[in-house]
């Protein structure tokens, strides 16, 4: 993703259960659960999707993460669909692709979309060390803080039904190319929104969860959310406020994103980007510091619990 472009155009500007307890580095202060989300257990996916190494679209560690995801989503959702399909880059490299599209409710009318990107970037392209540009990104928080807040949500959503139909979707690729010019980016999104479930497919409304595990968690309202869905951007900062985190999800625009929900948004979704894009986590996004000591238990939590609350009352 890139701040406009998923280039950031800012408007204004361990061990892993020490990492757990402590929230991943203790920047956002411990939290109360206010759901049955469990911020400590969503860490523990974010470290095993670390342990596939890098998931980039066509390699080893991808093929397995992915394997892994859908085996963790079946034993969670009541339905798993899978969409494969090939993309050939601008460079001529044919990428195996594929989204997970895990179900709940899968009968019911009314439905909620969420949506995560579950692979990581080849290139380091925002290190300063211009020696380390070509090293894969980690991709702690961007990737696997997202795809660990949908597990750990599957677990919630298994126990207790939730009170719409959900539909949980990691999509691939959203992070291979470039964004500016764009190119070989946003796949995943894109294919779906050509390939949705149904020609009657159409949510209440949908959000994008990218790069929610920040240790220093701050959510500001994303440009272009605020344009082309103000309604959800709405709900979902009144329900944080609800919840008594409006510290953590602020009332403000600071940038606007080229990310996953731009392909949704133009096939006619309500989909907005909930993503937490301010200094700390820019300064280490598209880097090798993307790494498990960014990620809290306590962000993963607050996340979780708006997440939960919004499809579950």
């Amino acid at each position: 993703m890139l701040p406009a472009p998923r280039s950031l155009i800012a408007a204004a500007l361990g061990t892993l259960m020490s990492a757990a307890s402590c929230g991943g580095g203790g920047r956002v202060d411990p939290v109360h659960a206010r759901t049955a989300f469990d911020g400590v257990t969503a860490l523990t996916y974010v470290k095993a999707q670390l342990d596939f190494g890098p998931r980039i679209p066509g390699t080893d560690g991808a093929r397995r993460c992915g394997d892994w995801i859908v085996a963790q989503m079946r034993s969670r959702a009541d339905t798993v669909v899978i969409q494969t399909w090939a993309d050939t880059t601008a460079g001529g490299v044919v990428l195996p692709l594929r989204n997970i599209l895990a179900r709940f409710r899968p009968a019911a009318t009314d439905r909620v979309l969420y949506v995560t990107h579950w692979d990581t970037r080849p290139v380091s392209d925002e290190a300063r060390d211009t020696a380390l540009r070509k090293v894969p990104v980690p991709g702690a928080n961007d990737g696997a803080s997202g795809v660990a807040l949908f597990i750990a949500l599957g677990d919630v959503l298994k126990k207790t039904p939730p009170s719409v139909g959900v539909d949980l979707l990691f999509v691939d690729g959203e992070d291979y190319g470039t964004f500016t010019p764009m190119h070989d980016v946003l796949l995943g999104s894109t294919y779906f929104a050509a390939h949705l479930p149904g020609s009657d497919y159409h949510p209440l409304f949908g959000v994008l969860w990218d790069m929610i595990g920040d240790r220093n968690l701050r959510i500001y309202q994303e440009g272009n959310s605020l344009q082309q869905a103000p309604e959800v951007v709405a709900r979902v900062w009144r329900t944080a406020a609800d919840l008594g985190y409006d510290r953590f999800f602020v009332p403000e625009s600071h940038y606007t994103m080229t990310d996953d929900h731009i392909p949704l948004l133009k096939a006619g979704l309500r989909v907005i980007d909930v993503i937490d894009y301010e200094s700390e986590a820019a300064g280490y996004h598209h880097t090798p510091d993307d790494t498990f000591d960014k990620v809290s238990s306590s962000s993963l939590q607050v996340v979780g619990d708006v997440a939960t609350t919004l499809v579950t009352q």
